[in-house]
C-alpha cells in the first residue's frame, strides 16, 4: 500500500494569494505614512503600536517577576536556613535586617509578612495577569485576526500606562518608613481595613489600595479594547469558528476581567470608607490594645465575598491565555489538527461561566452555611470536568505526531503536566471536609503555585520562545533554551512537590518561624531543601532573561516569513515589522487555522482556497 508523502510547501505562495483575493482597505493610501513618522519618544515610550505595547507589558512583566522572585527567596532563607545570618542583606533591605549584639542579622517578622504579601500581589497581578494577557492579546489578536492594528490604539497606550503606574506606585511603598502593606495579597480585615492596625496597615495599605484600583483601570481598558477588536475588526473570512485558539482564549479572558475587576474596586471603595470616614462595613466589635473601637455591625466576610468574586475569576483571567498559546504551540510543533477544536471553545467557554460560581470554595472555613459549601464543592468539582477536555484533547494532538521538540513545545507538554498534577490537587481542597485539614496549610500554596503559578509561566514562556520572531525578527537561542526548561521543570517540582506533605502533615502557611513547635521540628531537612530548590530554580530564570535580551541584538535572525510551516496570519506579514502590519491589502482567510498533514500537504494556510474535492473543517 503506498504512503502519502507530505509535501512541505503550500500550493500557492502566500503572497499571491493575498494580493488576489486580499481585501483592500485603501489603509496606506489615507495615511500616506505620515501618522507613522514617529520619533524615539512616540515609537518606543508613548507607543500606539500593538506590536510595541506588548513588547511594553512583557519587559515590565520581566522586571516585576525578578522582584517578586527575590522577595520570595528572601523569606525561603528565613524558613530554610532560620538559624543563618542574613546581615549580607543589610544594604538591600536596610532596617529591615536587624543586627543583634552577636553580629547575627535576622529578618524584621513584620517585614517577612510584607514580603509574602508583596511577592503575591506582585505576581499574581502584574506579571501573570498584565505579563501574560498584555502582552499577548496585544501581540496576536491584530496579527491572527487580520487587522491593521487594535481597535483604539490610544485606549491600548494608556491600558499599558495605567498598569505602569500602577506598578510604579507599588514599588514606592516599599520605601515607606513604616514599610508596605504586610496583611497578605487577598488583603482580609481587619488588618487591611485599620490603619492602626500594624505598621504597614497605614500609608502602605493606602498606596496598595491606589495601585491596584490604577490597575484594574488598565485591565478594563484592555479588555474593553481586545473584546471590541475580536468582534468587529476581523478580516474578510475570519468567522468566530475559524479563529485560532489563542483569540478564543484571549476574547473569554477579556470579558472574565471586564465582569469580575469592578467588584474588587467596589471591594476596595467600601474598605477606604473604613478606614477614613470611620463607617463599619467590614468592622464589627474591634478591640486594640483593650480599648474598644466605635466600629459596631459589619462583617469581614463581606469583603471575601467581594474579593473572592473577582479572585476566581482571576485564577482563569491567569490561565485562560496560557491554554489559547499551548494549544497553538502543540498543533504547530506536533504537525497535526488540534483535537477537538469545537470542545476547547465550548471547555473555554464552560469554565469562563463556572468560574463565577465557585468562589466560596476559598471560604469553607469561615464559617458559611454548610448547606451553601455543598453548592459550591459541586460546582467546584464540575468545572474539573471542562478542563480534564482540555487536558484529553492536548494529549490526544500530540499523540502520534511528528513532535518537534523545541523550547516552546516542551515548555507547553510541561504545561500540561503542571496542569494535570496541580489540579489534581484542586480536587481535594475542593471538598469541603477535606479542606477543613488542609485549609490554610503549604498544601494550598503547593497547589494553586503548580496549577496557576508555575503552569501560567511555562505558558508564557511557551509563547515568547514561539513568537520571539514576531517580536524582534529573531529566534532565541535554542540549548539555552532547552536548559531553561529542564531546569524549570524539574526545579519546580523539588519546591512546590514536598509542600504536599508538610500540608497533609498540618503545617500552617504564613508562619514566620517554626522554631516554637516541637511537632515540626523535623521538617527542617524538607524545608531546606524546598529552599535550596527555589535558589537553584530562580538562577534559571535569569538564564531566560539573558537570553531574551542577548537575542534581540545577537540572536539567529528570521530569514523566511513563516519559520515554523503554520498555518495562522501573523505568519504571512513581513519580516520587518510594519505600522498596520500587512504592507498592502489584508489578506482574506479561506479556512480554519489547523489543517495540518491533510491529504498529503504538511500544512495549508489560513488563506489558501479551499480545493477541489476537499473536505473543510469551518
Amino acid at each position: 500500500m503506498a504512503t502519502a508523502v507530505l509535501t512541505t510547501a503550500p500550493l500557492q505562495s502566500d503572497e499571491a494569494l493575498i494580493e488576489e483575493f486580499g481585501y483592500d482597505d485603501h489603509f496606506h493610501e489615507h495615511h500616506h505614512g505620515d501618522k507613522y513618522q514617529s520619533n524615539f519618544v512616540s515609537h518606543y515610550i508613548f507607543s500606539q503600536d500593538h506590536k510595541m505595547i506588548s513588547k511594553q507589558f512583557l519587559i515590565t512583566g520581566m522586571i516585576w517577576a525578578i522582584i517578586g522572585g527575590a522577595m520570595s527567596l528572601v523569606f525561603r532563607m528565613q524558613l530554610g536556613f532560620p538559624e543563618e545570618s542574613l546581615a549580607w542583606l543589610q544594604p538591600v533591605l536596610g532596617k529591615w535586617i536587624s543586627i543583634g549584639p552577636d553580629g547575627v542579622g535576622v529578618l524584621v517578622q513584620d517585614f517577612y509578612y510584607a514580603l509574602v504579601t508583596m511577592h503575591g500581589t506582585i505576581l499574581v497581578f502584574f506579571v501573570l495577569t498584565a505579563g501574560l494577557s498584555g502582552t499577548f492579546s496585544n501581540l496576536l489578536i491584530p496579527l491572527m485576526i487580520g487587522a491593521r492594528d487594535m481597535a483604539s490604539p490610544l485606549l491600548n497606550m494608556l491600558s499599558y500606562w495605567f498598569f505602569f503606574i500602577s506598578g510604579t506606585i507599588m514599588f514606592a511603598s516599599l520605601f515607606l518608613s513604616t514599610g508596605p502593606f504586610a496583611g497578605g495579597w487577598v488583603a482580609y480585615p481587619p488588618l487591611s481595613a485599620l490603619p492602626q492596625a500594624m505598621d504597614g496597615s497605614g500609608a502602605g495599605m493606602t498606596l496598595w489600595t491606589i495601585s491596584l484600583v490604577l490597575f484594574v483601570v488598565s485591565v478594563l481598558l484592555g479588555g474593553i479594547n481586545y473584546i471590541t477588536t475580536v468582534l468587529n475588526l476581523r478580516t474578510k473570512g475570519m468567522s468566530m469558528w475559524r479563529l485560532p485558539l489563542p483569540i478564543w482564549a484571549f476574547f473569554v479572558t477579556a470579558i472574565l476581567g471586564l465582569l469580575s475587576f469592578p467588584v474588587l474596586t467596589s471591594a476596595f471603595f467600601l474598605m477606604m470608607l473604613d478606614r477614613g470616614i470611620g463607617t463599619s462595613f467590614y468592622l464589627s466589635d474591634i478591640y486594640i490594645g483593650g480599648a474598644a473601637l466605635d466600629h459596631v455591625g459589619g462583617s469581614p466576610i463581606l469583603y471575601q465575598h467581594l474579593f473572592w468574586f473577582l479572585g476566581h475569576p482571576e485564577v482563569y483571567i491567569i490561565i485562560l491565555p496560557a491554554f489559547g498559546i499551548v494549544s497553538e504551540v502543540l498543533s504547530v510543533n506536533s504537525r497535526k489538527p488540534i483535537f477537538g477544536y469545537q470542545a476547547m471553545v465550548f471547555s473555554i467557554l464552560a469554565i469562563a461561566f463556572l468560574a463565577f460560581i465557585v468562589w466560596a470554595h476559598h471560604m469553607f472555613m469561615s464559617g458559611i452555611n454548610p448547606f451553601i459549601a455543598n453548592f459550591f464543592v459541586i460546582f467546584t468539582l464540575i468545572i474539573a470536568v471542562p478542563s480534564a477536555v482540555k487536558v484529553f484533547n492536548w494529549i490526544a494532538t500530540l499523540y502520534g505526531g511528528n513532535i518537534r521538540f523545541n523550547p516552546a513545545s516542551l515548555f507547553a507538554i510541561g504545561f500540561v503536566s503542571m496542569f494535570i498534577s496541580g489540579g489534581l490537587t484542586g480536587i481535594w481542597l475542593g471538598n469541603s471536609a477535606l479542606d477543613i485539614q488542609l485549609h490554610d496549610t503549604y498544601f494550598v500554596v503547593a497547589h494553586f503555585h503548580i496549577v496557576m503559578g508555575v503552569a501560567a509561566f511555562f505558558g508564557m514562556y511557551s509563547g515568547v520562545y514561539h513568537w520571539f520572531p514576531k517580536l524582534y525578527g529573531r529566534f532565541m537561542n535554542e540549548t539555552l533554551g532547552k536548559l531553561h526548561f529542564w531546569g524549570t521543570m524539574i526545579g519546580a517540582y523539588c519546591v512546590f512537590w514536598p509542600m504536599h506533605y508538610l500540608g497533609m502533615a498540618g503545617v500552617p502557611r504564613r508562619y514566620y518561624s517554626f522554631d516554637s513547635f516541637q511537632t515540626f521540628g523535623h521538617f527542617d531537612g524538607m524545608n531546606k531543601f524546598i529552599t535550596i530548590a527555589a535558589l537553584i530554580t530562580f538562577g534559571f530564570q535569569l538564564l531566560f532573561v539573558i537570553n531574551y535580551f542577548w537575542s534581540i541584538w545577537r540572536g539567529r535572525k528570521q530569514m523566511v516569513k513563516n519559520p515554523y510551516q503554520a498555518n495562522t496570519l501573523e505568519w504571512t506579514t513581513p519580516i520587518e515589522a510594519t505600522h498596520g502590519n500587512w504592507p498592502g491589502k489584508l489578506p482574506t482567510v479561506q479556512r480554519w487555522a489547523y489543517d495540518y498533514s491533510k491529504d498529503g500537504i504538511d500544512f495549508i494556510s489560513q488563506v489558501q482556497p479551499t480545493m477541489e474535492g476537499e473536505s473543510v473543517e469551518h
